[in-house]
């Protein structure tokens, strides 16, 4: 069994930050991507971050200059840094790993709420 676990999520202010963690455990084989989606009431599921084991990185163009992905491979974790948070960016923020089998892992999702 592989599990995610997501924390760091919360409640913020316009302009605050955040730092959201995803530990990947269990039976994993290799990782190879790991990416941040996020998914509002209403909207559909966006990509918002995802780096690979080479370190290549890729950023929706809305948090770009804002978030910062990153991952320390020794604990299996990904960490998405989050700066100057706009309310546009509450949502349910869920971690997606996949291994070099390409089997995909997806954890249960961290809420991010930017209100004044």
């Amino acid at each position: 069994q592989v599990q995610l676990v997501e924390s760091g999520g919360g409640l913020v202010q316009p302009g605050g930050s955040l730092r959201l963690s995803c530990a990947a455990s269990g039976n994993i084989f290799s990782i190879y991507t790991m990416t941040w989606y996020r998914q509002a009431p209403g909207k559909q599921r966006e990509l918002v971050a995802s780096i690979t084991t080479g370190g290549t990185t890729d950023y929706a163009d809305s948090v770009k200059g804002r978030f910062t992905i990153s991952r320390d491979n020794t604990k299996n974790t990904v960490y998405l840094q989050m700066n100057s948070l706009k309310p546009e960016d509450t949502a349910v923020y869920v971690c997606f790993v996949r291994d070099r089998r390409m089997l995909g892992y997806w954890g249960q999702g961290t809420q991010v709420t930017v209100s004044s």
